[in-house]
């Protein structure tokens, strides 16, 4: 089933478990956007990705991770509950 879901051209969002919340990745040809692998089920992004840099908005966590093959490897200097870990991205449920 679908790890990622279309929110807009060029942009995909999955679920964060880190960060307890939806995440929209812009990929290429967006002009900003990161590598993507084409995968909704086993999705890689490149180079990592990281929210809230330097801790921007105090209410939300630091989140930086790699994502590989559908599984998001959150990096030490994330600053939520899963900081080190690594967990499979969950499947993306429609409301």
């Amino acid at each position: 089933m679908a790890k990622l879901h279309r929110v807009a051209e060029n942009y995909y969002a999955f679920y964060c478990p880190g960060c307890e919340g939806n995440k929209a990745v812009p990929v290429k040809p967006h002009a900003n956007g990161w590598e993507w692998n084409g995968s909704i089920d086993s999705p890689t992004f490149s180079p990592s990705l990281l929210w809230n840099v330097g801790g921007g908005n105090p209410t939300q966590p630091i989140c930086h991770s790699f994502v590989k093959d559908g599984m998001i490897q959150y990096l030490p200097d994330s600053t939520h509950k899963l900081a080190g870990q690594t967990v499979e991205i969950p499947e993306w449920e429609e409301s």
